[in-house]
């Protein structure tokens, strides 16, 4: 497996997606644009990497959330763009999943995830996979868009330290890593009736496997723990260390096949205001922001299919 770093910049939007991006497709509006969970305010962050410009957020509390749940958004823990560039589905500490539709920022769906969320994906028939750490659950929601948040249809599996969670359409498997294996889970594709059995695992020479993240144009996942960066090479089946000087990595993701991966790391506690790529470069920095994690906007094929659209199971 071959690396050539390189950064690119400029994703040229404004505030205002709707309006500007009309007949823009897909991604392609999100060129060279990064996602972020912003802890200060609380909220989702899309901004352009060369201005530092801020070009979309949301927030709970300026949302269509329900009061008495707002509490379930303090501290954003992860946002990935899904669905073609259409939607983020996103989690935070205080218990929330959710997913938000981009252009009018409604909340599509939201559950409580359980206590202190730090990953979400999205399964083929539409359902939600919230990684919960403290209390050691990975669960899968039915995405039911009536009856949330209140009576959510799912089913939970312990899965110790669990941070993660990366689905693979081509095995159609769910990959987490924990506190020092890498494991897949079989999905028994029932949207009303979801649940995820264990399958294979892999052990790593490290404790605390924290982000998992598909290598852009690779059949292999970025793994971070508390001291090291991984690469977890699927057909191999084989976890090979990448040397870097940062520790405790949050977040990884790369913009394309051999770029450099951009990183978030804590310049205090658990949060940063800057983010880098591995090479060392400062790709965004807005003091008094705190990020928890940033990721590329780009299509994920490793998880999705080109094109993906939105599936609900009602």
């Amino acid at each position: 497996m071959k690396f050539f770093w390189f950064l690119v910049g400029g994703c040229g939007l404004v505030l205002s997606l709707a309006s500007s991006c009309a007949g823009t497709n897909g991604y392609e509006r999100f060129k060279d644009c990064i996602i972020m969970t912003e802890q200060a305010q609380a909220r989702l962050v899309i901004a352009n990497v060369r201005s530092g410009d801020i070009i979309w957020e949301w927030r709970a509390a300026d949302s269509d959330i329900d009061e008495d749940h707002l509490g379930w958004f303090t501290n954003p823990s992860d946002a990935k763009v899904v669905y073609d560039g259409e939607y983020v589905i996103m989690s935070a500490s205080g218990g929330a999943c959710a997913m938000i539709r981009i252009d009018d920022k409604k909340t599509m769906f939201y559950v409580y995830g359980g206590a202190n969320p730090h990953s979400v994906e999205i399964l083929p028939d539409g359902n939600i996979v919230c990684s919960s750490s403290t209390d050691d659950l990975l669960t899968v929601f039915r995405t039911d868009t009536i009856s949330f948040p209140d009576n959510p249809v799912h089913q939970s599996s312990f899965d110790w330290f669990s941070h993660n969670a990366v689905w693979d359409r081509k095995r159609e498997v769910l990959w987490t890593g924990n506190m020092n294996n890498i494991m897949s889970w079989h999905y028994n594709f029932d949207c009303s009736s979801p649940r995820l059995t264990p399958a294979d695992s892999i052990a790593f020479d490290d404790v605390a496997g924290h982000d998992l993240f598909p290598v852009q144009g690779e059949d292999a996942l970025y793994l971070t723990t508390d001291n090291k960066l991984w690469i977890y090479d699927i057909p191999g089946n084989e976890i090979r260390e990448i040397e870097t000087e940062y520790s405790k990595i949050k977040s990884i993701s790369a913009e394309s096949r051999g770029s450099v991966p951009i990183v978030s790391f804590p310049k205090e506690q658990w949060w940063t205001d800057e983010i880098f790529d591995l090479e060392g470069n400062s790709v965004f920095h807005s003091p008094g922001f705190r990020i928890y994690k940033a990721r590329w906007i780009v299509p994920n094929t490793f998880s999705y299919p080109p094109g993906d659209k939105i599936r609900l199971c009602r």
